[in-house]
């Protein structure tokens, strides 16, 4: 079956209005920064049940406050910067202002990760905290937000896959190849069948149910009960290399940069394989590493 995707990025929208006396808007709130607000959410909701679980021993809902902040900025200014350096470098150097002008697109993932990794170093020697001790509390919190960031690209009709070739997926009306067409003559095409050389895999949401339900789920089991050192972050890494790894066969590359090798490596492939050696290595490390056992806050309370 071929679905034409027809929705409109803009969640809300208002035109231009005065405030003491001067003219605002119009103004524009898309689904992306809704979801991005709802992976914050979710992640505060989901952190403070570890925190009160004690799954980080000594650290108040106050202390989890100040992680979230500054994993808020590595993941807004790292997913930018990792975008202009991994994916748009040349146009970096052109204008290095493109930096600056997030709402004209570009995240990555890799960089935000990074960003995270520098923020919970950060926090992490503040706290005076075994830096993996809060990436393993951090892990589970994460692919939720991953999730509603791929549903966020597919509601923009952004970064989708390949043509499926076999009169089924989804048609997206910015596709470069598609004829231009008003959206009710699309309908029309659509309807009667014209459009279906066009559909194309759906790859945001195959990553939204792999990065985001799956690796949530078997992350939030694992870590369920104490787990050895570096075991949670390195089960993150291993499943999200190896998860984007797969998916990346059935997603167009980004048009300005193709294949890097073989007529089929990106580059997403390749900042995913350092992530799957990654995991392997934290894995075998967490064999002989100690438990962080939990304390609950009430505990902790008492103890001091």
């Amino acid at each position: 079956m071929v679905h034409l995707h027809q929705i409109d990025p803009i969640a809300v929208s208002a035109g231009p209005f005065e405030l003491f006396g001067t003219s605002i808007g119009p103004l524009s709130i898309h689904w992306y920064g809704l979801m991005y607000l709802a992976a914050f959410a979710t992640a505060w909701f989901l952190g403070r049940r570890r925190i009160d679980a004690g799954r980080l021993p000594g650290v108040t809902r106050d202390g989890l406050g100040d992680l979230a902040f500054a994993g808020m900025l590595g993941v807004v200014l790292g997913g930018r910067i990792g975008y202009v350096l991994f994916y748009d470098f040349a146009a970096f150097l052109a204008d290095p202002l493109m930096l600056l002008r997030v709402w004209q697109g570009g995240m990555s993932f890799h960089g935000g990760l990074l960003g995270v990794l520098i923020a919970a170093a950060w926090w992490s020697r503040r706290q005076r905290l075994h830096f993996f001790d809060t990436m393993d509390f951090v892990a589970p919190l994460v692919p939720a937000g991953l999730g509603f960031g791929r549903l966020g690209n597919y509601i923009g009709g952004e970064l989708w896959g390949k043509y499926t070739g076999g009169g089924w997926g989804v048609v997206f009306p910015h596709d470069p190849n598609l004829p231009a067409h008003a959206a009710e003559q699309l309908r029309t095409l659509h309807a009667s069948g014209a459009l279906d050389s066009f559909a194309r895999h759906p790859s945001q949401l195959y990553q939204a149910a792999l990065e985001g339900l799956a690796m949530f789920l078997v992350l939030w089991w694992f870590s369920s009960r104490p787990r050895p050192r570096y075991a949670v972050s390195g089960l993150f890494a291993l499943l999200y290399g190896v998860f984007r790894f797969a998916v990346e066969f059935v997603r167009e590359p980004d048009a300005h940069i193709g294949y890097l090798a073989w007529g089929w490596l990106t580059m997403g492939q390749v900042l995913s394989l350092p992530l799957v050696a990654i995991g392997l290595v934290l894995l075998w490390l967490s064999r002989r590493a100690p438990t962080l056992e939990p304390r609950p806050a009430a505990a902790a309370t008492e103890a001091r």
